[in-house]
């Protein structure tokens, strides 16, 4: 963490470590498990509320707690660019990070596997393992996915990989005018 900028550091130290060591086959330490990963996402929800950083929704698809879908966005030259999410917890977990998954960007960035999935291996992974069981889900979104979105997002809207909702709008009702 002594590279990290203040404010990583900051959010990072506000985010709760959690303590039970299982993953979805694990049965009740499962179930506790996922009421840390809860609390620690409530935490960082709350945080990014208070400082006006609110960026992400997620809630699980599945009673179990191991398919998780929500929404994230990102806000670029004033304009909010807005995003499914969704992962899977794998059957090793925690041991194993999440692989997030922003499927309306699968195949525009080299830093995308097939599906959609961000590219957290280099910088992520070593992190994930080196401070496993205490990170969760919370920290997958602080360490992996804010980082991700901040780096490619605007590269994609700069150059055109991705459009803001109201300018594709705008370009089909001026197609639909042309068109008539």
């Amino acid at each position: 963490m002594e590279t990290w900028d203040p404010t990583t550091k900051s959010t990072l130290t506000q985010i709760p470590l959690l303590s039970v060591k299982a993953g979805p086959r694990d049965g009740a330490a499962w179930t506790q498990r996922l009421k840390e990963e809860y609390k620690a996402l409530i935490a960082y929800t709350a945080m990014n509320k208070s400082k006006d950083n609110d960026w992400f929704r997620i809630s699980a698809a599945n009673p179990e707690g191991t398919r998780w879908t929500g929404k994230c966005w990102y806000i670029h030259n004033l304009l909010k660019y807005e995003f499914d999410l969704q992962f899977d917890i794998p059957v090793t977990y925690p041991a194993t990070a999440p692989e997030l998954e922003l499927p309306q960007l699968d195949g525009k960035t080299q830093k995308m596997y097939r599906g959609g999935k961000i590219c957290l291996t280099v910088h992520f992974k070593p992190l994930w393992a080196k401070n496993c069981p205490r990170f969760g889900i919370a920290h997958a979104l602080c360490l992996g996915l804010a980082p991700w979105l901040a780096a490619e997002i605007p590269i994609l809207v700069d150059s055109g990989m991705v459009k803001h909702k109201d300018d594709t709008a705008a370009s089909s009702e001026s197609s639909d005018v042309k068109a008539v």
